[in-house]
Protein backbone atom coordinates (compact mmCIF):
# COMPACT_ATOMS: atom_id res chain seq x y z
CA UNK A 1 0.00 0.00 0.00
CA UNK A 2 1.38 3.55 -0.35
CA UNK A 3 2.60 6.38 2.16
CA UNK A 4 1.15 9.66 1.99
CA UNK A 5 3.75 12.15 2.08
CA UNK A 6 3.47 16.23 1.66
CA UNK A 7 3.91 16.69 -2.32
CA UNK A 8 6.15 18.67 -2.29
CA UNK A 9 8.41 16.95 -0.38
CA UNK A 10 12.00 16.69 -1.93
CA UNK A 11 12.70 13.24 -0.82
CA UNK A 12 9.49 12.18 -2.93
CA UNK A 13 11.23 12.10 -5.88
CA UNK A 14 13.79 10.19 -4.67
CA UNK A 15 11.07 7.35 -3.34
CA UNK A 16 9.32 7.58 -7.08
CA UNK A 17 12.66 7.01 -8.90
CA UNK A 18 12.67 3.63 -6.43
CA UNK A 19 9.20 2.96 -7.11
CA UNK A 20 7.86 2.77 -3.27
CA UNK A 21 4.48 3.41 -3.96
CA UNK A 22 3.32 7.06 -2.45
CA UNK A 23 -0.61 8.30 -2.68
CA UNK A 24 -1.17 11.69 -3.53
CA UNK A 25 -3.71 13.84 -0.68
CA UNK A 26 -6.43 14.03 -2.72
CA UNK A 27 -6.65 10.44 -3.64
CA UNK A 28 -6.07 9.63 -0.17
CA UNK A 29 -9.36 11.57 1.21
CA UNK A 30 -11.21 9.65 -1.40
CA UNK A 31 -10.71 5.91 0.13
CA UNK A 32 -12.98 4.93 2.75
CA UNK A 33 -9.48 3.38 4.87
CA UNK A 34 -8.33 5.52 7.76
CA UNK A 35 -4.45 5.46 7.46
CA UNK A 36 -1.72 4.42 10.23
CA UNK A 37 -0.67 7.71 11.15
CA UNK A 38 3.01 7.50 11.90
CA UNK A 39 4.48 10.89 13.27
CA UNK A 40 8.67 10.58 12.66
CA UNK A 41 10.77 12.66 15.39
CA UNK A 42 13.97 13.09 12.78
CA UNK A 43 16.79 14.39 14.93
CA UNK A 44 19.35 12.97 12.41
CA UNK A 45 21.53 15.99 10.91
CA UNK A 46 21.12 15.17 7.39
CA UNK A 47 16.67 15.07 7.74
CA UNK A 48 16.76 14.33 3.84
CA UNK A 49 18.56 11.38 3.81
CA UNK A 50 16.66 9.56 7.12
CA UNK A 51 13.64 10.82 5.73
CA UNK A 52 14.12 8.35 2.61
CA UNK A 53 15.22 5.88 4.63
CA UNK A 54 12.34 5.34 6.90
CA UNK A 55 9.65 6.21 3.97
CA UNK A 56 11.63 3.08 2.21
CA UNK A 57 10.62 1.02 5.37
CA UNK A 58 6.85 1.65 6.12
CA UNK A 59 5.83 2.34 2.31
CA UNK A 60 6.54 -1.79 1.92
CA UNK A 61 3.81 -2.14 4.40
CA UNK A 62 0.36 -3.00 3.11
CA UNK A 63 -1.64 -0.45 4.63
CA UNK A 64 -2.36 3.31 3.72
CA UNK A 65 0.75 5.07 5.98
CA UNK A 66 0.59 9.02 6.81
CA UNK A 67 3.60 10.49 7.31
CA UNK A 68 3.87 13.30 9.29
CA UNK A 69 7.91 14.89 9.96
CA UNK A 70 8.71 16.42 13.27
CA UNK A 71 11.26 18.22 14.64
CA UNK A 72 12.62 19.97 17.72
CA UNK A 73 11.68 24.01 18.24
CA UNK A 74 14.68 24.74 20.24
CA UNK A 75 17.47 23.49 18.23
CA UNK A 76 18.20 24.31 14.83
CA UNK A 77 20.15 21.43 13.22
CA UNK A 78 23.72 22.59 10.85
CA UNK A 79 23.00 20.38 7.79
CA UNK A 80 18.46 21.28 7.39
CA UNK A 81 18.08 25.01 6.00
CA UNK A 82 15.37 26.71 8.25
CA UNK A 83 13.12 26.83 5.71
CA UNK A 84 12.77 23.63 5.04
CA UNK A 85 11.96 22.67 8.67
CA UNK A 86 9.61 25.05 8.29
CA UNK A 87 7.70 23.69 4.98
CA UNK A 88 7.80 19.91 5.89
CA UNK A 89 8.20 19.53 9.44
CA UNK A 90 6.12 20.02 12.53
CA UNK A 91 7.07 20.68 16.19
CA UNK A 92 5.37 19.82 19.21
CA UNK A 93 3.01 22.84 19.68
CA UNK A 94 2.05 22.04 15.83
CA UNK A 95 0.64 18.75 16.72
CA UNK A 96 0.15 18.95 20.51
CA UNK A 97 -4.04 17.72 20.21
CA UNK A 98 -3.39 15.20 17.85
CA UNK A 99 -3.04 11.41 17.83
CA UNK A 100 -1.28 9.04 16.30
CA UNK A 101 -0.50 5.39 15.85
CA UNK A 102 3.37 5.49 16.28
CA UNK A 103 5.92 7.85 17.42
CA UNK A 104 8.88 6.57 15.91
CA UNK A 105 12.35 8.86 17.54
CA UNK A 106 15.33 8.40 15.33
CA UNK A 107 19.00 8.08 16.66
CA UNK A 108 21.32 11.47 16.68
CA UNK A 109 24.84 11.55 16.41
CA UNK A 110 25.36 12.49 20.44
CA UNK A 111 26.04 8.88 21.83
CA UNK A 112 28.39 9.60 23.57
CA UNK A 113 26.84 12.94 25.61
CA UNK A 114 24.83 12.58 29.09
CA UNK A 115 21.13 12.78 28.02
CA UNK A 116 21.15 16.53 30.32
CA UNK A 117 24.06 17.69 28.06
CA UNK A 118 22.23 17.68 25.13
CA UNK A 119 21.08 20.97 23.42
CA UNK A 120 17.31 20.26 23.39
CA UNK A 121 17.00 17.46 26.14
CA UNK A 122 13.92 19.42 28.12
CA UNK A 123 12.14 19.57 24.80
CA UNK A 124 12.77 16.17 23.64
CA UNK A 125 11.44 15.06 27.35
CA UNK A 126 8.30 16.71 27.40
CA UNK A 127 8.20 15.44 23.79
CA UNK A 128 8.23 11.91 25.07
CA UNK A 129 5.92 12.56 27.76
CA UNK A 130 3.28 13.98 25.37
CA UNK A 131 3.37 11.04 23.29
CA UNK A 132 2.32 8.86 26.30
CA UNK A 133 -1.27 10.27 25.74
CA UNK A 134 -1.51 11.19 22.52
CA UNK A 135 0.87 7.81 20.71
CA UNK A 136 -0.51 4.37 20.76
CA UNK A 137 3.04 2.83 20.14
CA UNK A 138 6.48 4.19 20.28
CA UNK A 139 9.67 3.22 18.33
CA UNK A 140 13.28 4.24 19.21
CA UNK A 141 16.28 3.73 16.36
CA UNK A 142 19.58 3.91 18.04
CA UNK A 143 19.89 6.61 20.70
CA UNK A 144 16.24 7.19 20.08
CA UNK A 145 15.67 3.88 21.63
CA UNK A 146 18.29 5.08 25.10
CA UNK A 147 15.84 8.31 25.31
CA UNK A 148 13.05 6.25 25.72
CA UNK A 149 15.06 3.86 28.08
CA UNK A 150 16.17 7.29 30.12
CA UNK A 151 12.88 8.49 30.50
CA UNK A 152 10.57 5.38 30.91
CA UNK A 153 13.01 3.26 33.07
Amino acid sequence: MPIKVPSKLPAKKQLEVEQVQLISSDTALRQDIRPMKVLLLNLMPRKRDTEIQFARLIGASPLQIELTLMTTKSYQPKNTNKDYLIQFYKTLEDIRHDFFDVLIVTGAPIETLPFEDVNYWDELFEMVRWSKSNVFRRLGICWGSQVFLKIFY
